[in-house]
């Protein structure tokens, strides 16, 4: 709650800089509320509408959870690691 407002904003500014695919690692990420998501689900509106695309990176169990429940995991692409996310540019391919 207190990181998604920047979170959003840093995203947005990531691609108006002209960065077109963005990989979000949450490797680190130890919790993701309803905000987080929201914060996800409006930079992702933001960089589809401009022809990027974000995709999520070592999402943890307990998030992979949330993000199936709200089907958010057919909005983003979703990949093992940061490595993986980057090698699959470019390609249709994801683990999900």
């Amino acid at each position: 709650m207190h990181t998604a407002d920047t979170l959003r904003a840093r995203l947005i500014e990531l691609h108006d800089a002209g960065h077109r695919r963005l990989v979000v690692d949450f490797g680190a990420v130890p919790f993701c509320d309803a905000a987080g998501l929201g914060a996800l689900v409006a930079a992702h509106n933001h960089v589809a509408a401009g022809g990027g695309e974000i995709v999520l990176a070592g999402v943890r169990p307990a998030q992979l959870r949330l993000l199936r429940i709200t089907g958010l995991h057919r909005l983003f692409a979703l990949y093992a690691g940061v490595g993986d996310a980057v090698a699959a540019e470019g390609t249709s391919t994801t683990s999900r």
